[in-house]
């Protein structure tokens, strides 16, 4: 084994694991929720490196993935990141202590050239670049270089350099892609002299090329040179390969970066053996508070020994780009990848919609039921049937939206008059007396929740002006809202302080505080005083909005004419519900051969194609070191005549859980989210609804009842012996056992018994 690195000198675990732990408190105030799926495929031992997308997050996505390895998988993570963000003091310095790698970015250093270029010929000689009042040769032009045109709908084209010709030609690397980038270089259609292409359209008065930008050469040497020390010592590296955050709902290309290292790895240690992780981030809203995340790991991904021989045999393009279309392919398995956010808003009603029984999915579920439709809508969006219901849906969210509520609540409108007059009057009780027990932290710390959101809505600009990606730049809002609140809330509290002690100090708070109190007593009783205010208003305050929420639809209730209008809008998503249930049932086959077997939600009046397929249960993984995908397997299909599941349903007329008082009871200080779980777990107790598949039934050949039952307890006596016998085997040995979803877990054998 190596010896430590000299970051890894300078920064002893202990520092590491404080800071994480800082932010994991951060983090758990700002996501209402944070969901590990399958970790369990975390290699425990051996060099990783962790590719995560999409990138929509900025500095939150590292704090996440950092968070979920360390506490179910035990093992540190060197994030790579942007040398610009490096530069900033406080992110610089937190970075720097959490062991991260800086990587230079050459769109990060981009600036304007004089003059304008163009390509005489696209069709014959697509590498070639002229120029016009440009002088190529002045030194900002080098080989490895980039060529940036202008931004047309969130997007700015780039070729890099291979070679300057001249002074007013150059010879690319790779040619520029895209219809837009070719109407941008064409020989005689451009823009004028301020703006060549606005929205995909050019105005008038058309010149020859375009204005563009030019971005020097970054040499990444140092970066390697880190990155195979960290791997060559056991260690793992984070990488999220799109080059950059974003808010689009698709996947960016990937940079060839990640390949380079896991190859290069490979080159110089054979032994090593590095293998790749895909994680999906997959968010709810991922620039809002109390939003929700999925975080899922891949199967592991080992690199053939053949194309590491072709890498050191000088033939690196070949496989670094199979390694590149392999990891690509991992990462489309573990995301959401929707071709833009009309679609994406689509599958997510399709999504709430489609669920025959009413039942409250966990949320690795609805993202897998979101994969799927989007599988679905990718292939048939040709087809008649999905058409029609594209454009019910369409129409039922626009409606919606008009009466601005939300599809859960169109379960109001069954409420008969009396129970939504109650309802109403009795939620409004409630906000307001949140609105009693809050209003002194939300007055008091009021500069941090206005300030957060300006402040991120003015860097949101700035980083959508500097961008060639980004569409609203949502992917910078959350980060900037937990900096500020880092920066605003200890600063008032301070100041608060300071404030009260003075105020004590000369005259007791008006003669209220005794005199045999201390000052010293006063001064450090205030700090928690005002963390505790300001957790409380951000608490309550997000129970209250969500009641806040609801009652504009029971509002609406109280008038006739509105209250028809929910009542429609009810029956036209009940219609909706059978026409998807219907299409799912007749597509699923086809799209899923074992569709029966793998089917998330079952059917009640949709028998399985045969009496042996059943419906997935918990999941069960195999540790074969194979690529092979995580299956799903659920309780056998429900009968015609459903019986009673095994978990307590929530009833209909309950008002769920968000909205009322009962959750409060059933999580620390009030809190509404679920615990987010710090170590893999079987997930037998997570599925809402879900009816458990017990042992496989035993047949008798014997029509004797009281044979067949003696046979019963036989077999049950038999049961329990061997598993006290097993119990009492790992309490002397002190095993640990694989639980049925494939975590490891301590012993339970006694509880067991």
């Amino acid at each position: 084994m190596a010896p430590p690195s000299k970051s890894q000198q300078r920064t002893p675990a202990i520092i590491y694991d404080s800071f994480l732990w800082l932010w994991t408190v951060i983090i758990d105030l700002f996501f209402r929720e944070i969901h590990p799926r399958s970790t369990w495929r975390i290699p425990r031992t051996g060099p990783v490196i962790f590719v995560a997308a999409p990138h929509a997050n900025q500095f939150v996505d590292p704090l996440i993935l950092m968070r979920v390895v360390r506490a179910d998988a035990k093992r540190r993570i060197a994030i790579l990141i942007a040398a610009k963000s490096m530069k900033r003091k406080f992110i610089g310095w937190a970075a720097g202590l959490m062991q991260s790698v800086p990587v230079g970015r050459a769109l990060d250093d981009k600036k304007p050239a004089e003059g304008r270029i163009w390509q005489p010929d696209p069709e014959g000689k697509p590498f070639k670049i002229l120029g016009e009042g440009v002088d190529f040769t002045n030194g900002d032009f080098v080989k490895g270089g980039l060529l940036v045109l202008p931004t047309v709908n969130n997007v700015a084209a780039n070729a890099e350099i291979a070679e300057v010709v001249g002074q007013t030609e150059i010879r690319l690397k790779k040619a520029f892609k895209g219809d837009v980038a070719m109407r941008q270089l064409s020989a005689g259609d451009g823009g004028d002299e301020t703006n060549d292409m606005t929205n995909g359209e050019f105005k008038e008065k058309p010149l020859r090329g375009t204005k563009f930008q030019v971005a020097p050469h970054v040499d990444q040497g140092a970066v390697y040179d880190a990155v195979f020390q960290r791997l060559h010592e056991g260690g793992c590296i984070g990488i999220f390969p799109e080059g950059g955050s974003h808010d689009r709902t698709e996947l960016l290309p990937l940079k060839p970066g990640l390949a380079i290292m896991a190859l290069g790895a490979l080159e110089k240690d054979p032994e090593c053996g590095v293998t790749i992780v895909p994680v999906g981030m997959n968010y709810f809203h991922a620039h809002k508070f109390r939003s929700r995340c999925v975080i899922e790991f891949g199967p592991p991904i080992s690199i053939d020994p053949e194309l590491v021989e072709q890498y050191r045999s000088g033939n690196k393009r070949d496989p670094v780009g199979k390694v590149l279309e392999e990891v690509t392919e991992a990462l489309k398995a573990v995301t959401l990848q929707a071709p833009d956010y009309e679609t994406l808003m689509l599958v997510q009603t399709v999504r709430r919609l489609y669920n025959p029984q009413g039942k409250r999915l966990p949320l690795p579920m609805i993202i897998e039921l979101q994969r799927r439709f989007l599988l679905g809508f990718e292939k048939y969006k040709d087809d008649d049937r999905v058409k029609k219901i594209k454009k019910g849906v369409m129409e039922y969210h626009k409606k919606l939206m008009q009466l601005n509520i939300r599809d859960h609540q169109l379960s109001y409108a069954k409420y008969p008059w009396w129970k939504v007059i109650g309802v109403f009057f009795f939620r409004a009780f409630k906000l307001a007396g949140l609105a009693l027990a809050s209003g002194p932290g939300v007055v008091l710390f009021s500069p941090v929740f206005v300030g957060g959101k300006l402040i991120s809505i003015r860097k949101a600009r700035e980083a959508l002006a500097a961008s060639t990606v980004k569409i609203q730049a949502r992917d910078v809002i959350a980060t900037w809202k937990i900096l500020v609140s880092l920066a605003l809330a200890p600063t008032l509290m301070i100041i608060y302080t300071a404030i009260g002690t003075y105020w004590t100090y000369r005259n007791r708070v008006g003669g209220r505080v005794p005199e045999w109190i201390p000052l010293w007593f006063v001064t450090i009783f205030q700090a928690p005083l005002y963390l505790f205010a300001c957790y409380w208003a951000l608490r309550f305050g997000e129970i209250g909005m969500d009641i806040f929420k609801s009652l504009r639809p029971l509002f609406l209730l109280l008038f006739p004419s509105s209250s028809n209008t929910l009542v429609r809008l009810r029956e036209q998503r009940s219609a909706l519900q059978e026409q998807i249930t219907e299409i799912v049932n007749d597509l699923g086959p086809e799209l899923f051969p074992d569709f029966d077997n793998q089917r998330i939600l079952s059917d009640a009046h949709h028998a399985p194609q045969s009496p042996s397929r059943s419906r997935p249960t918990t999941p069960s993984h195999t540790r074969d070191g194979s690529n092979d995908v995580d299956a799903l397997r659920f309780t056998p299909a429900s009968p015609t005549s459903p019986k009673p599941l095994t978990r307590k349903r929530t009833d209909s007329n309950e008002l769920p859980r968000n909205e009322s008082f009962g959750n409060i009871n059933n999580f620390p200080i009030f809190a509404t989210r679920p615990g987010t779980p710090n170590r893999s777990r079987s997930r037998t107790n997570s599925s809402d609804g879900f009816k458990l598949k017990g042992f496989t039934a035993l047949t008798s050949k014997k029509k004797d009842d009281e044979s067949e039952k003696r046979g019963l307890e036989a077999v049950s006596r038999d049961l329990k012996a061997a598993m006290r016998e097993r119990g009492k085997r790992r309490s002397k040995s002190g095993w640990e056992f694989e639980r049925d979803d494939g975590s490891e877990g301590e012993d339970e054998g006694k509880k067991a018994v």
